[in-house]
């Protein structure tokens, strides 16, 4: 794991979203969600792009690319344009992504083969679930190429945070400046759970701790 995938996954996505809105800078998004309940996943983007099938069935099922690029700890990226009428990923590509030690999966859409998923323990994190095949609607478009993801733009290398939350996307070139805000902001954050367990009231724990304050730009208040 590298250094800042490791520093990332000790944060949740709440903390990152605010060291973004911090920063003034996009990549919290909305709408997708832990299909089960899955542990929080944090890598760095491997994307994956969908379109709708045209009339040549394609050469490749649709993710197994993307599985064979991808090294262990990475999380899969995919664009399906918020798509809840057809699956982007089911059952068995979970198993070969679990298989090979990837992290999990966020998708712009839906997914199906849930419990298949559960079962073997890969994080799917994605709009809906649905019951219907890919085969003959969607086909691969790209991998490793940059894509829209739920409001916001995805490379390849990209850090992803995902828990029960939400999904947010780190841009690598901004990386080190969102831990580093993100990292000051748990650590406000810990005192004041800290001082509310030691009896503080909320009231003055927020007062004091300059809650409102947090995410002003510039040196922590």
């Amino acid at each position: 794991m590298d250094e800042l995938v490791e520093r990332f996954s000790k944060l949740d996505s709440c903390t990152v979203s605010d060291a973004l809105d911090r920063l003034g800078l996009r990549g919290a998004t909305l709408g997708i969600r832990p299909m089960w309940p899955c542990p929080r996943i944090c890598g760095r983007a491997v994307t994956v792009k969908l379109k709708p099938q045209a009339a040549a069935a394609p050469k490749r099922h649709l993710g197994t690319e993307a599985i064979a690029a991808a090294q262990a700890g990475e999380v899969l990226v995919m664009e399906l344009s918020g798509r809840t009428d057809v699956p982007g990923w089911g059952g068995l590509l979970s198993l070969a992504a679990q298989v090979k030690g990837l992290a999990g999966i966020v998708i712009d859409g839906a997914c199906r083969d849930i419990d298949d998923s559960a079962e073997v323990g890969f994080p799917v994190f994605a709009k809906a679930v649905v019951p219907i095949t890919a085969r003959g609607r969607v086909v691969q478009d790209s991998v490793n190429q940059e894509i829209a993801f739920a409001g916001t733009q995805v490379h390849p290398g990209d850090l992803v945070v995902a828990d029960g939350s939400g999904v947010i996307i780190v841009a690598r070139d901004s990386a080190e400046e969102v831990i580093a805000a993100a990292e000051e902001i748990a650590a406000r954050e810990a005192a004041m759970s800290k001082a509310l367990r030691d009896g503080m009231s909320i009231v003055e724990v927020l007062e004091k701790g300059g809650y409102e304050s947090m995410l002003d730009k510039g040196p922590a208040a």
